[in-house]
């Protein structure tokens, strides 16, 4: 008797150190699908919504396109479920596409819930889509069998560069944003079709909706006041050139006596392109450029914060201007009702470094 109390001590022990388990694990490669994205658009019903996604082969088979109406997200997962041989994992999803109609009507409860979820990691890029992704996915993932893969390493190498060329936001960032003060998301918002999938702009949200999108010159501006405060290139058709390595430094002052909000802005860039009347090779020019530079810059600046204020956002975090030790600090309602009708003043200067040619 004891030596068979023996034998099964240390037969527990080697199944405690081989990490056995009284469950079988079946979620073996063969029988799950990872996918890298979810398209979320309003469904046919009201209240219901359209479920997208790519599912990956992990043998030698055709990627498929699947599709459901649901109430909640989770019935979607169940759905691909049903009609597919392989349980679909959301361990490898990176990107989260969200239909503009769906934005505008409110998505922050949507991207919580996909937050919440243990198996999604917080770098989930996130999209908002102006057209029809599906006939796009449909048409070229017969041409680019990694399509799903080319898309989430096009967001990954933006992110990383940090060029300006475009806005990134993770799921992370966009939640955090929704639950700090004085601070609303921004998601990048792209244009599709059947053939193109295009950068249209940065999309700013305000009480958990999209409000409105900035033009392509209102988003280089944008890319200047935000966070890292540099552009790779930015092209000025008024003038004539094109500016290589942009940056910015930005001092905001927020007054609440005389209801203005202040923005002094330094530049400094290189001239990568020059098709203008002035000769370049003369200091007077250079100086007569700046100026006219200046004057563009104040003019941009000028119209992406008026968009800003027209929009009731505030994404450039402008309000924590207002919090100080002594004094009590404003609401984010009072403060969105001040920027809303606050006289903006801004003043550029422009460092041009010198000229290689």
């Amino acid at each position: 008797m004891r030596a068979l109390t023996s034998f099964m001590l240390i037969l527990s022990s080697i199944c405690l150190l081989a990490g056995c388990s009284p469950f079988a694990n079946d979620n073996t490669v063969e029988e799950i699908a990872p996918v890298t994205f979810l398209t979320v658009e309003a469904g046919g019903e009201k209240g219901k919504l359209k479920v997208s996604t790519l599912v990956p082969p992990v043998m030698k088979e055709d990627k498929q396109f699947f599709s459901t109406n649901v109430t909640l997200l989770e019935q979607g997962r169940k759905s691909f479920n049903l009609k597919y041989y392989r349980e679909i994992k959301l361990g490898q999803l990176r990107m989260l596409f969200i239909d503009e109609k769906v934005a505008r009507n409110g998505s922050v409860s949507l991207i919580d819930t996909i937050l919440t979820d243990p198996e999604v990691s917080p770098r989930l890029y996130l999209v908002v889509l102006k057209g029809d992704f599906e006939a796009f996915i449909k048409n070229r993932m017969q041409q680019q069998k990694d399509l799903d893969y080319y898309l989430y390493r096009m967001f990954k190498h933006y992110e990383k560069g940090r060029q300006g060329e475009i806005t990134v936001t993770n799921i992370h960032e966009f939640m955090e944003k929704v639950y700090s003060p004085y601070s609303d998301p921004f998601i990048p918002v792209f244009k599709v079709d059947k053939d193109n999938f295009s950068y249209e702009g940065t999309g700013f949200f305000g009480n958990g909706k999209l409000k409105g999108v900035s033009d392509k010159n209102q988003d280089q501006f944008f890319q200047l006041l935000n966070k890292y405060h540099f552009l790779k290139n930015m092209i000025i058709t008024p003038l004539d050139v094109s500016l290589g390595e942009v940056r910015s430094r930005v001092t905001t002052h927020v007054n609440i006596n005389d209801h203005t909000v202040s923005f002094k802005i330094h530049y400094r860039g290189r001239i990568d392109e020059y098709r203008g009347t002035k000769d370049l090779n003369r200091q007077d020019s250079i100086y007569g450029l700046v100026d006219e530079l200046e004057g563009y810059m104040e003019e941009g600046t000028a119209s992406l914060l008026k968009k800003l204020q027209e929009l009731k956002v505030d994404p450039l975090e402008i309000g924590g201007q207002t919090m100080a030790p002594a004094s009590k600090p404003m609401s984010e309602e009072d403060w969105i009702k001040f920027w809303e009708s606050a006289k903006i003043k801004v003043d550029c200067y422009f460092e041009l470094e010198p000229l290689s040619i």
